[in-house]
């Protein structure tokens, strides 16, 4: 399937159904195919064909979305960007993908228009809310491939019926940056069939009722965006939120009645943390979906209570979308109705259409309960890196997807991740994995987040180092959350030092980046900020 099928097919179900909601107004699903429409014409137009790349940059917006569509019906590639990304990385990306065509909200113009002279691929810029929709008569519009909405779409006016609703090539569907976080980024290939084969998985393992309604706070260019292809298969409703407000979140829930719904754990940690949660009906939720990075058994423990027994795990990333491994609500739970604090650490069991096995260092697959690199085979594995066949070769190694992640699978076959490969930590010749570090300290009823690295240390090779972020409103010392790690995993993997920072370096999406953790504790800086 293109992704303007799963479109197609909720219209098929009822075309007059509300399909993208935003600030109380809802657009049906024949009106986001005619958008759709307008907007692969228009491509056409712009001279767009069957496997070029057009980029969107925007902040969450229904509009933004329905482009996706049209640029699928295109049979052109979807090459979603970051906004909140500095403009030399977004740079770096439209270079990479080889992006002819750039829509953007006018709030992202500027940077566009600061580095399009470095990107002679790019001849059309359509400023999404241009001068009709939010004031802009400056003059630029039409100057040097740079258009308003409108304009845009009279491009295609004259394009003939034939033009529309083409086949992409080579069933690719979208290029994602991984995010250069370990250096150059590299433009991850998704295709149809792996789209499709997360969307089936979605539908398999997690609970679903008629017409969902989806609640998306998480960027749409992410995580947020591809789990809405399940919700419109089944003619759902997308309610869409432009800015992260954690209130604003919990409102919408109420309001509209959500029962589906993404956060990562960061923003997970915050609805705890907020006032209005106890006092606010969620009994319609049927699964709140929590990924894209490890998440406290302390803090899950306390959302399966406060939020309900609706949490639902996935691991994935980006070259294996979203399903590698799954964990439905009732998983979560023993037979008995007690909640399983057992399997709370792990990542579920792996999806329906993946298999997954633990790899060492030669190549040879490990029993259950050894510990190395987690590696999979299924359709939902990208066929590649766009343009980086080295790359591509390595990560596919003896037959294999590499996640870079280490952990095992466990007697019932639930996958346990310990660590990122490049995040173990040697220590006086024993391997400490940060992440069971961190499910310690998280276990502190003061600490709101953590994140531990390793540092080059005389005596010990490297030493385990922490920096913590406290709720609000709490206070505790280093040498206390010291002592109170070492009581749960002992002295060895407990970190020498525990810093207190108001807050952690986060990427875009609201990861911890330990890389920027780690420079900071090797210039001595303790305290940033």
């Amino acid at each position: 399937m293109r992704i303007v099928d799963y479109l197609d097919k909720g219209a098929s179900l009822a075309p007059g159904a509300p399909c993208l909601t935003t600030d109380g107004q809802s657009v049906t699903y024949a009106a986001v195919q005619a958008v759709s429409v307008e907007v692969a014409a228009a491509l056409s137009g712009r001279g767009v064909r069957p496997g070029d790349k057009v980029a969107i940059i925007s902040a969450n917006d229904p509009l933004s979305f329905a482009c996706v569509f049209g640029i699928s019906r295109a049979g052109a590639v979807w090459c979603p960007i970051n906004p909140r990304s500095e403009a030399a990385e977004n740079q770096e990306l439209l270079e990479l993908f080889d992006c002819s065509v750039v829509l953007a909200q006018a709030a992202f113009a500027p940077m566009v228009e600061r580095i399009r002279a470095n990107l002679p691929m790019v001849h059309t810029v359509v400023l999404l809310d241009g001068e009709e929709r939010a004031g802009r008569a400056d003059g630029a519009a039409g100057a040097d491939g740079i258009l308003t909405w409108s304009q845009f779409i009279e491009a295609g006016a004259a394009t003939p019926t034939s033009a529309l609703d083409r086949p992409a090539v080579d069933d690719v569907a979208m290029i994602v940056g991984t995010g250069g976080t370990t250096g150059r980024p590299k433009g991850v290939v998704l295709t149809g069939t792996n789209l499709e084969t997360m969307t089936a998985i979605t539908l398999m393992a997690y609970p679903f009722g008629e017409r969902p309604v989806y609640l998306a706070l998480a960027p749409l260019t992410h995580a947020a965006g591809v789990l809405s292809f399940p919700i419109l298969c089944l003619g759902g409703e997308i309610v869409i939120m432009r800015t992260p407000d954690v209130g604003g979140f919990l409102t919408h829930v109420q309001d509209h009645e959500v029962t589906h719904t993404f956060l990562p754990p960061t923003l997970i940690y915050k609805v705890l943390g907020h006032p209005e949660l106890d006092a606010t009906d969620l009994s319609s939720l049927q699964c709140f979906w929590y990924g894209a990075a490890p998440m406290s058994a302390a803090r899950l423990e306390e959302s399966l209570t406060r939020i309900g027994p609706v949490m639902a795990q996935l691991f994935g990333q980006t070259e294996a979308p979203m399903m590698v491994s799954t964990m439905a609500p009732a998983d979560h739970f023993r037979a008995d109705g007690s909640v399983a604090v057992e399997r709370l650490t792990s990542a579920g069991r792996p999806a329906p259409l993946v298999i997954v096995a633990i790899m060492g260092a030669d190549g040879e697959l490990l029993p259950s309960g050894a510990r190395g690199e987690i590696v999979v085979r299924s359709s939902l594995v990208t066929p590649g890196y766009y343009k980086n066949p080295d790359a591509t070769r390595d990560a596919s190694a003896h037959g294999w997807h590499h996640t870079g992640d280490i952990g095992y699978l466990d007697a019932d076959g639930y996958l346990f991740i310990v660590d990122r490969a490049k995040d173990m930590i040697i220590t006086g010749g024993f391997n400490v994995y940060s992440a069971e570090v961190e499910q310690a300290l998280m276990t502190h009823p003061d600490v709101q987040d953590c994140a531990v690295v390793g540092l080059p240390d005389e005596k010990w090779g490297e030493r385990v180092e922490a920096v913590v972020q406290l709720l609000p409103g709490r206070e505790v010392s280093p040498e206390a959350l010291v002592a109170f790690t070492k009581e749960r995993i002992g002295s060895v993997k407990a970190p020498k030092h525990v810093h207190v920072w108001a807050d952690l370096p986060r990427s875009k999406v609201g990861k911890v980046l330990k890389t920027d953790v780690r420079q900071e504790l090797a210039r001595g800086v303790t305290s940033p900020g």
